[in-house]
């Protein structure tokens, strides 16, 4: 990113640790997830009900919409995922760049998801984001997901730093949920699933309306 757009070669980081949440936050995966959801589910579940899914283990929420039928529902959502994901995956613009400008910081980075981690790895990969990332914490590493802390403090021990040294960015209420509970600074993000009052009054560290600003927090001047 270049100085106009909000990071400059001089910022110092504010926190050593930047956890990132992925889809809603790292990548605009909303099309593909939804499309996802449709082929696996059908037309009949409102919108808005899909949408308030995102960011959910994808097993323990099969399990819930379709008892009986959770394992042939996720094949099907997996199998159009995996062939339709560089289609309709979409980057958030300046994010590569701004996580260019976190690790030439020294800034270490990592990616907590409740996810897969090989769907992880795929989104990272299509978006040339792969090279920057130096862990990842997927929805099988832990039996308890957000805005349980387990994930995010299982992050902190794979790099060997304290919860208080890193900060935990997400698009979602659960988010700033998890990373307040496992002692983390926390920035909301707006590009993605939550609202700006929602985020807000979950009580987060800060709260960004586009990726200069959010640099402008994590790299301040």
């Amino acid at each position: 990113m270049t100085p106009g757009d909000g990071v400059t070669a001089a910022a110092a980081p504010r926190w050593p640790v930047v956890l990132f949440d992925f889809d809603g936050t790292l990548a605009d995966s909303v099309d593909l997830i939804m499309a996802s959801f449709r082929a696996a589910l059908g037309e009949s579940v409102p919108q808005a009900e899909l949408l308030s899914w995102i960011g959910r283990p994808l097993r323990l929420l099969m399990e819930e919409v379709r008892p009986g039928e959770s394992e042939a529902t996720m094949a099907t959502y997996r199998d159009f995922y995996r062939k339709h994901h560089d289609e309709l995956i979409r980057p958030v613009p300046g994010v590569p760049e701004l996580l260019r400008a976190l690790a030439g910081a020294g800034v270490r980075i990592g990616v907590v998801s409740s996810k897969r981690a090989d769907f992880i790895e795929l989104g990272l990969a299509a978006l040339d984001m792969m090279g920057s990332v130096d862990i990842l914490a997927s929805q099988d590493d832990t039996p308890l997901h957000k805005p349980h802390p387990d994930p995010l403090l299982l992050a902190a021990r794979r790099l060997a730093v304290e919860p208080a040294e890193c900060v935990y960015v997400g698009d979602a209420v659960v988010d700033i949920q998890a990373g307040r509970a496992a002692g983390m600074g926390t920035v909301g993000v707006t590009w993605g699933a939550g609202t700006r009052t929602a985020l807000l009054a979950a009580g987060p560290s800060a709260v960004a309306d586009d990726v200069p600003e959010l640099a402008s927090v994590l790299l301040p001047a």
